[in-house]
């Protein structure tokens, strides 16, 4: 008897930070994995997956629909965070995080088959989406009133996902991540966030900075704890599909306690005095946002899924100084 095909999971931008990890992830499943990203992907060898490694310029409308032809689910990473405070930058962020995903929805309509079950979507946002966070804590309830660029592409993005999903075009999830961190063990590629950053200034022997008293709380959320969320989505799409759900750890961190952590364990492998952790006058270009505590409940999504965050934050950090 003949066993059925396996499901093709293409996964986009998984040469990047956080897709990596998610690739390897999905190359320990029994399905058709498709690694696709602007440079070659490394997926371990070893793993139950039949793998397929492309590389692709996804703003190419040809080659995103050949990156995702007969896929039963997409996995879709693909960002341009940076930048996106330089004067001009705003168009060229939204070619990438908002034109690439309406090309990829585009693509999945005019291919729609009634006689099959519409594609998987998984979507990651932001949970900076919400603009000036109304309170401290978020669960998805709030409004959004997105003030940066980026924010709003992200949202836009979102919203086309989900009026995909409510036409049937797709089973759309959209995850909204807090601030993700460390490294990929797969290719170590670091994030390109501020705690690497700061984390190299301290291994540098360069103090600290920081645009407030350190009070201001983040929560922060480990890549192999991002990674195993976009997983749980994929085995839990039917349920979650057609919203947005939040993703996060539930603590907040004074981010002077973690860089003071930073620059200890920089200490420690450097053999120095711990760098001094230092407040300065916010440049210019310094949003709200910047300025404002935020911790993330994602009691919805737990509850639906039983995904939990399992890294220790401490642990995390060193791992992350270690491989800065």
């Amino acid at each position: 008897m003949t066993e059925p095909e396996r499901p093709l999971v293409a996964v986009l931008g998984a040469s990047g930070f956080i897709g990596s990890v998610v690739t390897a992830a999905l190359a320990e499943r029994p399905i058709r994995l498709r690694a696709v990203g602007r440079t070659r992907s490394v997926v371990p060898a070893g793993g139950a997956a039949d793998v397929e490694i492309r590389t692709a310029d996804l703003t190419v409308r040809e080659e995103l629909a050949d990156a995702v032809a007969g896929a039963d689910a997409i996995v879709h990473l693909v960002a341009r965070t940076s930048g996106w405070r330089e004067p001009g930058a705003e168009a060229a962020g939204e070619r990438v995080n908002v034109g690439v995903l309406r090309d990829l929805l585009d693509v999945l309509r005019e291919r729609r088959d009634p006689g099959k079950p519409a594609p998987v979507v998984v979507y990651t946002g932001s949970t900076s989406q919400v603009g000036v966070p109304p309170r401290t804590r978020l669960d998805g309830t709030e409004a959004d009133l997105p003030e940066i660029p980026f924010d709003r592409q992200k949202l836009a993005a979102e919203q086309l996902l989900l009026a995909a999903g409510a036409a049937g075009v797709v089973r759309g999830v959209s995850l909204r991540l807090p601030t993700a961190f460390g490294h990929s063990p797969v290719t170590g590629a670091l994030d390109s966030g501020v705690l690497t950053f700061m984390a190299r200034r301290a291994l540098a022997g360069e103090p600290i900075t920081m645009w407030h008293d350190g009070t201001v709380q983040r929560d922060l959320l480990y890549v192999r704890d991002a990674a195993s969320a976009i997983v749980a989505a994929l085995d839990h799409a039917d349920a979650l599909a057609g919203r947005h759900w939040l993703i996060g750890t539930g603590v907040g961190a004074p981010l002077g306690d973690v860089f003071r952590t930073i620059a200890a364990l920089a200490a420690e492998r450097t053999g120095t005095e711990p760098v001094p952790v230092v407040s300065v006058e916010p440049p210019g270009v310094v949003s709200e946002t910047d300025l404002r505590s935020v911790v993330i409940d994602a009691g919805a999504f737990r509850a639906r899924t039983g995904w939990r965050p399992a890294a220790d934050l401490n642990e995390a950090l060193r791992a992350t100084v270690e491989a800065a």
